[in-house]
């Protein structure tokens, strides 16, 4: 099995075996169950010969920020909450690269259940429900750089 199989089944597993410890917020699970499906789509761009180099830098340092345990909201410290940061970056990063690359190119690569511009979407539209606004910012300007 590959590096990035074998942290997107522990990733999935560790949440979905957990997430009803989780009680901050009702939409909060669902968020972080797109944590590994967000995952596994960077990965998959990261290795795609069609995805600039230029992205590609950018997606290897939101994939760095997914595996290193202590970031920003640390999973290590805090539990299956800390994801969310992860999972807010991720989405910004995506909201990029659709504005920027073929969607085309990205949704061929999502192995999640459901629409992935919604997803997207719906995560950049209730980040700030989650994250207070100064990590929010820190985020953003992790990939604009």
């Amino acid at each position: 099995m590959q590096e990035k199989d074998e942290f997107y089944y522990r990733l999935r597993a560790k949440i979905k075996n957990n997430i009803n410890k989780i009680y901050e917020n009702d939409k909060l699970p669902e968020y972080l169950l797109f944590a590994p499906d967000i995952f596994y789509l960077l990965i998959e761009l990261i290795r795609d010969s069609e995805v600039a180099k230029s992205k590609k830098v950018k997606l290897g340092v939101v994939i760095s920020y997914f595996i290193v345990p202590f970031d920003i909201l640390p999973e290590a410290l805090i539990g299956l909450i800390g994801y969310i940061d992860d999972v807010a970056l991720s989405a910004y990063m995506l909201n990029d690269l659709f504005n920027n690359i073929d969607p085309e190119l990205i949704k061929r690569h999502w192995a999640g259940d459901k629409n992935l511009l919604k997803v997207i979407q719906k995560i950049l539209n209730d980040t700030d429900k989650f994250i207070n606004k100064n990590i929010i910012t820190r985020l953003k300007n992790i990939i604009k750089k």
